[in-house]
Protein backbone atom coordinates (compact mmCIF):
# COMPACT_ATOMS: atom_id res chain seq x y z
CA UNK A 1 0.00 0.00 0.00
CA UNK A 2 1.36 3.23 -0.98
CA UNK A 3 1.90 5.97 2.01
CA UNK A 4 1.66 9.28 0.10
CA UNK A 5 0.58 12.34 2.01
CA UNK A 6 -1.62 14.38 0.32
CA UNK A 7 -0.33 18.33 0.30
CA UNK A 8 -1.48 20.46 2.32
CA UNK A 9 -2.94 22.70 -0.67
CA UNK A 10 -4.70 19.83 -2.48
CA UNK A 11 -7.26 20.17 0.70
CA UNK A 12 -8.84 22.64 -1.22
CA UNK A 13 -9.46 20.65 -3.93
CA UNK A 14 -10.73 17.99 -1.71
CA UNK A 15 -13.32 20.24 0.48
CA UNK A 16 -15.04 21.28 -2.09
CA UNK A 17 -19.39 21.43 -2.81
CA UNK A 18 -19.11 18.27 -5.08
CA UNK A 19 -17.34 16.39 -2.25
CA UNK A 20 -20.12 17.32 0.13
CA UNK A 21 -22.49 15.60 -2.67
CA UNK A 22 -20.68 12.85 -3.04
CA UNK A 23 -20.26 11.84 0.76
CA UNK A 24 -22.89 13.68 2.48
CA UNK A 25 -20.91 14.42 5.81
CA UNK A 26 -24.02 14.74 8.00
CA UNK A 27 -25.91 11.86 6.42
CA UNK A 28 -22.45 9.54 6.97
CA UNK A 29 -22.29 10.63 10.43
CA UNK A 30 -25.81 11.09 12.21
CA UNK A 31 -26.01 7.46 12.54
CA UNK A 32 -22.86 7.45 14.69
CA UNK A 33 -23.15 10.63 16.60
CA UNK A 34 -25.19 11.95 19.73
CA UNK A 35 -24.96 15.33 21.14
CA UNK A 36 -22.15 15.87 23.66
CA UNK A 37 -19.49 13.24 22.62
CA UNK A 38 -16.09 13.79 22.31
CA UNK A 39 -14.79 12.43 18.98
CA UNK A 40 -11.93 11.69 16.84
CA UNK A 41 -11.64 12.56 13.19
CA UNK A 42 -8.22 11.58 11.93
CA UNK A 43 -6.57 12.99 8.98
CA UNK A 44 -9.33 15.73 9.10
CA UNK A 45 -7.49 17.78 6.34
CA UNK A 46 -9.77 21.16 6.34
CA UNK A 47 -12.39 19.63 7.96
CA UNK A 48 -15.62 18.21 5.35
CA UNK A 49 -16.04 16.29 8.15
CA UNK A 50 -15.17 17.68 11.06
CA UNK A 51 -17.57 20.98 10.94
CA UNK A 52 -20.08 18.34 10.51
CA UNK A 53 -19.54 16.45 13.37
CA UNK A 54 -18.80 19.82 15.57
CA UNK A 55 -22.51 21.14 14.40
CA UNK A 56 -23.99 17.34 14.87
CA UNK A 57 -22.42 16.78 18.60
CA UNK A 58 -24.23 20.47 19.86
CA UNK A 59 -22.60 22.56 22.09
CA UNK A 60 -21.36 20.17 24.81
CA UNK A 61 -19.58 18.10 22.23
CA UNK A 62 -16.01 17.89 20.70
CA UNK A 63 -14.33 17.54 17.93
CA UNK A 64 -10.67 16.46 17.81
CA UNK A 65 -9.46 17.25 14.55
CA UNK A 66 -6.62 15.39 13.95
CA UNK A 67 -3.53 15.94 10.86
CA UNK A 68 0.31 15.60 10.59
CA UNK A 69 0.31 19.37 8.55
CA UNK A 70 -0.04 22.24 10.17
CA UNK A 71 -1.52 24.00 6.98
CA UNK A 72 -4.28 21.91 6.83
CA UNK A 73 -5.31 22.75 10.59
CA UNK A 74 -5.01 26.40 10.43
CA UNK A 75 -7.72 25.94 7.39
CA UNK A 76 -9.49 24.16 9.60
CA UNK A 77 -9.48 26.49 12.65
CA UNK A 78 -10.36 29.56 9.97
CA UNK A 79 -13.32 27.79 8.87
CA UNK A 80 -14.25 26.85 12.67
CA UNK A 81 -14.20 29.99 13.32
CA UNK A 82 -16.39 31.09 10.70
CA UNK A 83 -19.01 28.35 11.54
CA UNK A 84 -18.96 30.20 15.19
CA UNK A 85 -17.67 26.55 16.51
CA UNK A 86 -14.33 27.22 17.49
CA UNK A 87 -14.96 25.76 21.16
CA UNK A 88 -16.37 23.06 19.79
CA UNK A 89 -12.87 22.18 17.04
CA UNK A 90 -9.66 21.21 18.85
CA UNK A 91 -7.27 21.09 16.26
CA UNK A 92 -4.46 18.42 17.21
CA UNK A 93 -0.87 18.68 15.14
CA UNK A 94 -0.24 14.38 15.35
CA UNK A 95 3.58 13.10 15.13
CA UNK A 96 5.03 11.55 12.07
CA UNK A 97 4.86 8.59 13.77
CA UNK A 98 2.45 8.69 16.55
CA UNK A 99 -1.23 10.18 16.48
CA UNK A 100 0.43 10.91 19.73
CA UNK A 101 -3.38 11.65 21.61
CA UNK A 102 -4.07 11.86 25.38
CA UNK A 103 -7.94 12.52 25.19
CA UNK A 104 -10.87 9.59 25.36
CA UNK A 105 -12.76 9.33 22.47
CA UNK A 106 -16.25 8.13 22.09
CA UNK A 107 -16.02 7.60 18.47
CA UNK A 108 -13.11 7.98 15.55
CA UNK A 109 -13.60 8.43 12.22
CA UNK A 110 -10.53 7.64 9.66
CA UNK A 111 -12.05 8.99 6.12
CA UNK A 112 -9.51 8.53 3.55
CA UNK A 113 -6.47 9.11 5.53
CA UNK A 114 -5.80 5.91 7.05
CA UNK A 115 -4.33 4.68 4.06
CA UNK A 116 -1.32 7.37 3.94
CA UNK A 117 0.01 5.83 7.45
CA UNK A 118 3.44 4.03 7.21
CA UNK A 119 2.44 2.06 10.56
CA UNK A 120 -0.93 0.81 10.17
CA UNK A 121 -0.89 -1.61 13.47
CA UNK A 122 0.69 1.90 15.55
CA UNK A 123 -1.78 3.59 14.64
CA UNK A 124 -5.12 1.37 14.43
CA UNK A 125 -3.20 0.17 18.00
CA UNK A 126 -3.44 4.00 19.41
CA UNK A 127 -6.93 4.75 18.05
CA UNK A 128 -8.49 1.63 19.74
CA UNK A 129 -6.56 2.85 23.26
CA UNK A 130 -8.04 6.09 22.20
CA UNK A 131 -11.64 4.70 22.48
CA UNK A 132 -13.63 3.96 25.27
CA UNK A 133 -15.19 0.68 25.96
CA UNK A 134 -17.88 -0.65 23.31
CA UNK A 135 -16.60 2.66 21.07
CA UNK A 136 -16.76 2.58 17.39
CA UNK A 137 -14.43 3.65 14.45
CA UNK A 138 -15.25 3.78 10.85
CA UNK A 139 -12.93 3.77 8.39
CA UNK A 140 -13.38 4.93 4.51
CA UNK A 141 -10.93 3.96 2.10
CA UNK A 142 -11.34 5.17 -1.89
CA UNK A 143 -11.76 2.24 -3.85
CA UNK A 144 -9.68 2.21 -6.94
CA UNK A 145 -6.56 3.73 -4.45
CA UNK A 146 -7.12 1.73 -1.73
CA UNK A 147 -7.05 -2.24 -2.96
CA UNK A 148 -10.19 -4.91 -1.82
CA UNK A 149 -6.65 -6.97 -0.24
CA UNK A 150 -5.58 -4.10 1.30
CA UNK A 151 -8.55 -2.82 3.05
CA UNK A 152 -8.79 -6.26 4.17
CA UNK A 153 -5.55 -6.32 5.82
CA UNK A 154 -6.47 -3.22 7.64
CA UNK A 155 -9.57 -4.95 8.93
CA UNK A 156 -7.80 -8.16 9.91
CA UNK A 157 -5.05 -6.05 12.08
CA UNK A 158 -8.16 -4.01 13.66
CA UNK A 159 -9.07 -7.65 14.88
CA UNK A 160 -6.01 -8.34 15.88
CA UNK A 161 -5.88 -5.77 18.22
CA UNK A 162 -9.27 -6.64 19.90
CA UNK A 163 -11.48 -4.40 17.48
CA UNK A 164 -14.76 -6.33 16.29
CA UNK A 165 -16.16 -5.34 12.71
CA UNK A 166 -19.75 -5.12 12.33
CA UNK A 167 -20.98 -7.48 9.64
CA UNK A 168 -23.37 -4.50 7.69
CA UNK A 169 -20.95 -1.39 7.29
CA UNK A 170 -22.79 1.61 5.68
CA UNK A 171 -22.32 1.89 1.82
CA UNK A 172 -20.57 4.84 1.26
CA UNK A 173 -19.87 5.82 -2.27
CA UNK A 174 -16.46 5.00 -4.43
CA UNK A 175 -15.21 3.82 -0.98
CA UNK A 176 -14.28 0.64 1.05
CA UNK A 177 -15.95 0.58 4.51
CA UNK A 178 -15.76 -0.80 7.62
CA UNK A 179 -17.07 0.01 11.41
CA UNK A 180 -14.76 -1.58 14.20
CA UNK A 181 -16.18 -1.58 17.86
CA UNK A 182 -13.79 -1.63 20.78
CA UNK A 183 -14.98 -4.54 23.15
CA UNK A 184 -15.63 -4.00 26.24
CA UNK A 185 -13.65 -5.24 29.04
CA UNK A 186 -14.83 -7.56 31.42
CA UNK A 187 -15.12 -6.80 34.61
CA UNK A 188 -12.14 -7.28 37.30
Amino acid sequence: MAHFVCPWWGGYFIDNPIRRLLHPPEQILRPFLAPGMTVLDFGCGMGVFTIAMAQLLGSQGKVIAADLQPQMLAALKRRADRAGLTARVDTHLCRENSLDLTDHVDFALAFWSAHEVPHMTRLITEIYHALVDGASLLVVEPRGHVTVRSFREMVDIAQSIGFVAREEPPSIRLSHTAVLTRRRRRPS
